[in-house]
């Protein structure tokens, strides 16, 4: 088993020694993670200049890039071999319903993913560090049932654990996304020149955590396990448009 291993929060974030640390023994590790934190980079690659990849003295390299740069890199040309599994994390706070969508975490999974290769992403569900030895230990065990008994095709899993010591864990709980309300409004200052400056405000309330989401599990000290899938197609408005741009002609 070959592991390729990323996250957003930098290469020499707590979250990516302790998920390397958890790993060892079930497969070659290779470590190719951002030079400084990414979080909310999404899936953004960098195109308007050339990258490099370094190695640090404890054997991870990494890249002045994002997320998805470090797996699109080591995936296309960087690595002599095909990974049998990409993992991100552990990230450094939650990473659930909306978020999943602007997560550098979720990115570098989902970079593997698009080339067919298996990935998961890890997120201890509080910042700060605390109880992270149990999403290491959780990490190791969703890894290991992996490797024992692979998930059948290509498969995108958003895995987010509760910041409670091991002993806390209640289940492991299979999920769909949960919602948040809308973020908070910008937070608005000046420079010292008096030039208008922004902060993007805090994430909003969480609007959906019934039982089956991703923060009902986390709420109830539940590790959370979501499949994600990335067609955005909407399905069920199809006919609906192709009703209202029946009439539209092309050259009129």
């Amino acid at each position: 088993m070959r592991i390729l291993v990323s996250n957003d929060d930098g290469y020499n974030a707590p979250g990516l020694e302790a998920l390397v640390q958890a790993l060892k023994g079930l497969g070659d590790l290779t470590v190719v993670a951002p030079e400084t934190n990414c979080s909310g980079s999404s899936n953004s690659l960098t195109l308007n200049r050339p990258m490099s990849v370094r190695q640090a003295p404890n054997g991870f390299h990494y890249v002045n890039g994002t997320p998805s740069d470090c797996v699109h890199i080591a995936l296309t040309g960087m690595l002599d071999f095909r990974p049998d599994l990409v993992v991100s994390g552990i990230n450094n706070g939650a990473n659930m319903g909306d978020d999943t969508l602007y997560s550098g975490t979720v990115a570098a999974a989902t970079e593997g993913y698009l080339f067919g290769i298996p990935a998961i992403a890890f997120s201890l569900a509080q910042k700060g560090w605390e109880h992270l030895d149990t999403a290491a230990r959780i990490a190791r065990k969703l890894v290991e049932q992996q490797t024992i008994s692979p998930l059948a095709g290509n498969i995108l899993l958003n895995v987010n654990i509760p910041a409670v010591p091991y002993e806390a864990i209640q289940e492991i709980r299979i999920t769909r996304l949960g919602k948040r309300h809308p973020s908070e409004p910008v937070v608005k200052s000046s420079t010292p020149y008096g030039d208008p400056v922004y902060w993007i405000g805090p994430v909003g309330r969480v609007s959906d955590s019934a039982e089956d989401t991703d923060f009902g599990a986390i709420e109830r000290h539940a590790v959370s396990v979501t499949p994600l899938r990335l067609d955005l197609t909407h399905y069920e408005q199809l006919s609906q448009v192709r009703e209202w741009a029946g009439p539209l002609c092309v050259n009129p």
